[in-house]
């Protein structure tokens, strides 16, 4: 049997439900486990984490809007992530962490072996916890970091963490979507980042929505994306204070290159795993419908086919064009 995904939203999760979840991860039944939202006693989140721990078959795990509480929980996440050697993505997002819950993740997220793809957004993050962050996109010729990595709505983070990270994104040897939506960033760490993009070989994508961005900004990108060649595919400005004109002018630009790489690039063959591939999930876009289903997708993006998003429809975004 393949393993399938168990989905459940904002439920009161029974201790009869934490055991049959628990027990299919422990049989290598689960591939994709998400609980966002949901109400469960303390003891049943630690029954889960041990049996996370255990697993061998998960690659997901969506513990979205609250369900990592409190310092408690952390902790037993943290030696769950410790044994396990089969999870790709770890979605956070909406849990107040804080920078002491960072600190307790910080050994478990550095050293494991299979992480690509790590949401942080809105868990109340401060200079501290986005020092650690740096950590996990490591320099090029050093071990393999993070592929993805969601910053969203973290006001806390001061100008000059914002600047670190752009550093580290810029000597990154892995990383490919970088989303820092949400957050007060301005014109000053908007140029440094697009300096990072211009460096990196692999940053594909960047979401830079409602960071406070001006026309300058833009002007900064467009000159990037005009003159130098770059690994960029997909920059989201929408909320911003960015004339259409500019807005347009990005995306053309970003759209002709996408078009020379489509020239250049052997057909994909009908099955291939880029081609199943589905574009990565965020929270800020996810609908969980189904308690349980089978799974049929990987747990992290491969950007193909190219998307610029440049409006302020997130209907139109790239992270809701992918059904589940």
């Amino acid at each position: 049997m393949l393993p399938a995904s168990i989905q459940i939203t904002g439920e009161q999760l029974s201790p009869a439900e934490v055991q049959d979840i628990s027990e299919s991860l422990k049989g290598g039944r689960v591939r994709l486990l998400s609980i966002r939202g949901c109400q469960l006693s303390d003891r049943d989140f630690g029954r889960i984490c041990r049996s996370v721990a255990e697993s061998r078959s998960l690659a997901q795990l969506n513990l979205n809007l609250g369900v990592v509480s409190g310092l408690s929980r952390t902790r037993h996440l943290a030696d769950a992530l410790g044994a396990n050697r089969s999870l790709h993505t770890l979605f956070l997002h909406g849990s107040p962490l804080l920078d002491a819950g960072l600190v307790t993740l910080n050994a478990a997220l550095s050293t494991h072996p299979a992480l690509v793809s790590l949401d942080l957004g809105d868990c109340m993050l401060g200079d501290q916890a986005l020092g650690l962050v740096c950590g996990l996109l490591p320099p090029d010729g050093a071990k393999s970091g993070l592929r993805e990595l969601t910053l969203s709505a973290n006001p806390g983070i001061s100008s000059n963490s914002w600047a670190r990270l752009a550093i580290a994104a810029a000597h990154s040897s892995q990383l490919r979507v970088l989303n820092l939506d949400y957050n007060p960033l301005g014109d000053r760490i908007a140029g440094m980042l697009a300096v990072a993009v211009a460096s990196s070989r692999t940053l594909e994508v960047l979401d830079l929505e409602g960071t406070g961005l001006t026309n300058q900004s833009a002007q900064v990108f467009l000159d990037m994306v005009e003159n130098y060649p770059t690994s960029l595919r997909v920059l989201v400005l929408a909320e911003n204070d960015i004339s259409p004109e500019l807005q347009q002018q990005i995306g053309d630009l970003l759209s002709e290159g996408e078009d020379d790489d489509d020239r250049e690039a052997p057909a994909l063959q009908p099955g291939s795993a880029s081609s199943r591939a589905l574009l990565p999930i965020r929270d800020k876009y996810q609908q969980i419908r189904d308690k349980s289903q089978p799974l049929a997708w990987l747990p992290h993006s491969n950007l193909s086919p190219p998307t610029v998003m440049l409006t302020s429809s997130l209907g139109d975004s790239l992270l809701a064009e992918t059904e589940m």
